[in-house]
């Protein structure tokens, strides 16, 4: 992008996941003037001191504030927040779905901004849980803003800053002296990579597509236990591997439910867990030219990354 005029986005959600590895490969790209909104005060610190050259706004998305000011003058919005984890449906409510309305009506205000609404896998899921419900929603309020928009429909994704997913999994292993499955772990996952994930958000950035949307699925399919196998693998652990009768792990999931008001890991993403999915693939790599990172080399450089590896977002 040498020589290209420097354009503006603004990233919602900033600070987790996606947003962190975003920002790192737009950053290394060049060509963008990046504005990162998050409400959460310590991840938010982290992507500061990683990045002292994007605006950070630290600001709840559900309260109409000061943030909206960060938007002038933006040609794209990339909107990656999302409640993921939680035991009442309201932090869902409020995140994915009265948060995602105050934005649109901001954005909606400055004109044709260009939006890329980074939605789920689980909108095309047969579970039925908090997540799943108001990424529906959180989606059609998308859709039905009027924006020039795309939509990006991602399986499980894992990758550097990963503090729900396969990060937690790890840290979990490194601690545990056993790492627990239920059932039989059977139960087929099409794990993305973060940062084929983010080539694919740029690619849209890039190119201003818009007035589609795309599943972009991993395209590996492997067993959950199996993936598990490979994540001991890739971090050189040698936890033995459990398995646990699924009515057991549910239990000793409830039991810790009482003594942690955010768990990672509750009961109904257990079943969302064990819920039989499998999603459609496409050609992502031709459709947006990008190389998807095969599995074991993906997992080698999420947890072999000198510093990135390290950080550990917190809940």
């Amino acid at each position: 992008m040498a020589g290209q005029p420097t354009r503006k986005v603004v990233v919602t959600g900033a600070a987790g996941l996606l947003g962190q590895n975003l920002i790192t490969r737009l950053e290394a790209r060049g060509g963008w003037r990046i504005v990162g909104i998050d409400k959460h005060r310590a991840n938010a610190a982290v992507l500061r001191r990683l990045h002292p050259s994007v605006a950070v706004v630290e600001a709840d998305l559900a309260e109409r504030g000061a943030w909206e000011d960060a938007l002038d003058g933006a040609d794209a919005v990339v909107i990656g927040h999302a409640q993921i984890g939680g035991l009442t449906v309201d932090p869902f409510e409020r995140n994915n779905l009265t948060a995602t309305a105050r934005l649109l009506e901001a954005v909606a205000r400055r004109g044709a901004v260009h939006v890329v609404h980074v939605s789920s896998s689980v909108v095309a899921s047969a579970a039925v849980d908090f997540y799943t419900e108001t990424k529906k929603a959180q989606e059609k309020l998308v859709l039905d803003a009027g924006l020039p928009t795309v939509v990006l429909r991602p399986t499980l994704m894992f990758g550097w800053f990963d503090r729900k997913h396969l990060g937690w999994l790890a840290r979990f292993m490194a601690k545990a002296p056993v790492f627990p499955v239920p059932g039989d772990g059977r139960y087929l996952r099409q794990p993305l990579y973060v940062g084929d994930f983010c080539d694919v958000v740029i690619a849209c950035l890039e190119r201003r597509i818009a007035g589609a949307a795309y599943d972009i699925t991993g395209l590996e399919r492997i067993d959950y236990i199996d993936l598990i196998r490979a994540l001991r693998t890739a971090t050189g652990l040698r936890t033995p591997i459990v398995r646990i009768p699924y009515g057991v792990f549910a239990a000793l999931l409830r039991a810790y439910a009482l003594v942690d008001r955010d768990p990672p890991f509750t009961t109904r993403q257990l079943k969302a867990l064990v819920t039989p999915d499998v999603f459609e693939v496409i050609d992502w790599p031709g459709l947006f030219g990008v190389r998807a990172t095969p599995l074991p080399e993906a997992m080698r450089e999420t947890f072999g990354h000198p510093v990135y590896s390290k950080i550990a977002l917190e809940f």
